[in-house]
């Protein structure tokens, strides 16, 4: 009847109502489990690689300190190396220096040995010629009338006297020395004879000092007449 197809159009309607109401809300809540599953997993997975980020920020960071401290420890042993590098140099220049200096000391030796032979050898040339000039000194006194005095640094002043006939007493003299090469020379005469320079060549030529002691009275004789 038609009363009866009303009540199955409303009771058909309800239950689609219902059915869509319990459906819609079954998936809703589905959803939102999904979501909540969705969000859980990902609030997780957020977690995990957030971690895993910072443990690789903190590795980065680790092998960045490595890193650096390998190269201050590159460049401090480039710094000891150059250092080193330096130390060696000093060192070869200082060996050279010592060397040349050790070298300068021994030709230096060598030298004053051989100064001092030469020195030693002149001595006795001297001691020599000094003995001699004292041997003759008695002779001298008693033959020319030669008187002999040894003087400041070293030197024998000769006197002659009974050469002026005027005046016997009247002293001539010079004085006579040995130079650093331990030849004699003349440092004065008085009074002045023009010969003394040539005497005093002749003597260092011939080495006869009885000679030079002969010819210099004798050119004071001379000089007395004049």
């Amino acid at each position: 009847s038609e009363d009866e197809m009303t009540f199955f159009e409303r009771d058909m309607k309800e239950f689609w109502i219902q059915f869509k109401i319990s459906y819609g809300t079954e998936q809703i809540n589905q959803t939102l489990a999904l979501r909540d599953s969705c969000k859980e997993t990902i609030e997780a997975l957020s977690k995990k690689w957030s971690k895993k980020l910072k443990e690789e920020d903190l590795m980065i960071d680790k092998i960045q300190e490595c890193n650096n401290e390998i190269l201050q420890q590159k460049k401090y042993a480039a710094e000891k190396e150059e250092q080193l590098t330096e130390i060696k140099l000093k060192l070869s220049q200082e060996e050279e220096q010592q060397k040349n200096l050790t070298d300068s000391i021994q030709k230096l030796k060598e030298e004053l040995i051989k100064k001092m032979e030469i020195k030693s050898s002149k001595n006795e040339a001297a001691k020599e010629k000094v003995e001699r000039v004292s041997e003759t000194k008695t002779l001298f006194k008693e033959r020319l009338a030669l008187e002999m005095r040894r003087i400041h640094d070293e030197q024998l002043q000769f006197i002659f006297r009974h050469i002026d006939h005027k005046d016997p007493d009247k002293p001539y003299m010079f004085t006579l020395s040995l130079n650093e090469q331990g030849d004699y020379e003349v440092t004065s005469c008085t009074p002045p004879l023009d010969c003394i320079a040539e005497l005093q060549l002749k003597l260092r030529e011939t080495n006869n000092f009885s000679a030079f002691v002969a010819n210099t009275r004798k050119a004071f004789t001379a000089l007395s007449f004049k």
